[in-house]
C-alpha cells in the first residue's frame, strides 16, 4: 500500500490535502503544516509501512 493510500484510509476525516513532490535523486520529505515529520534524506531509508501513518498520527495527538 502506498502512503498516500495509508494516509488516506486511517485520517481522511482530518486531510484536507495531499500533494506529492518528488526530490531528486528519490529523496522525499513528508512534512504537515510544515512541520517535517519524516526525511528519507536525514534517516537514509525508505519509509517502512504504516510508518509514517503513525507518524502522523503522533503529530495530530500532541
Amino acid at each position: 500500500m502506498s502512503t498516500v493510500e495509508d494516509l488516506l484510509r486511517n485520517h481522511q476525516q482530518v486531510i484536507e490535502d495531499v500533494r506529492l513532490i518528488p526530490g531528486g535523486s528519490g529523496i522525499f520529505d513528508v512534512a504537515v503544516n510544515g512541520e517535517l515529520i519524516y526525511s528519507k534524506h536525514e534517516t537514509g531509508r525508505q519509509a517502512e509501512n504504516g510508518e509514517i501513518s503513525a507518524l502522523f498520527e503522533k503529530l495530530l495527538n500532541k
